[in-house]
C-alpha cells in the first residue's frame, strides 16, 4: 500500500450499526492505520479544494470523481477491503496542492 492508492473502505456509520464501502485515497500510512481522504462520484458542485479525476485503467474508478480532501480520516488498516487503483504522478502532485490550499499549509 502506498500514498495515492485508491482503496475500497467499508466506512463504519457514525452510529457504529453498520457500515458501507467507499473508495478513498491512501494520504498516509501508519504502522495500524492510514490517513485517507474520501472520494465521491456526486460532482454537482465542485469546491476550489477538490480534485477531479475521470476514470481510467490506472484509478480503475467508474465514472468522474472527486477527492474531497476536506473529509478525511484515520481508519484502522483492517478496514481496507482491497486495491482499485493509484494516482497519476501528475494527480499525486495536483492533490497535494490541493491538500496545502485547503489546510493552508
Amino acid at each position: 500500500m502506498n500514498k495515492g492508492d485508491i482503496v475500497l473502505v467499508s466506512f463504519p456509520f457514525t452510529n457504529l450499526k453498520g457500515s458501507k464501502r467507499r473508495p478513498a485515497v491512501i494520504l498516509y500510512i501508519g504502522k495500524m492505520d492510514v490517513v485517507a481522504a474520501f472520494i465521491t462520484s456526486r460532482i454537482a458542485k465542485i469546491s476550489s479544494f477538490e480534485l477531479l479525476i475521470n476514470p481510467s485503467e490506472t484509478n480503475r474508478l467508474k465514472k468522474p470523481s472527486l477527492i474531497k480532501t476536506t473529509k478525511i480520516c484515520t481508519l484502522d488498516k483492517n478496514l481496507i477491503v482491497g486495491k482499485l487503483g493509484e494516482l497519476t504522478e501528475r494527480e499525486k502532485e495536483q492533490l497535494n496542492t490541493k491538500l496545502k490550499e485547503a489546510f493552508a499549509l
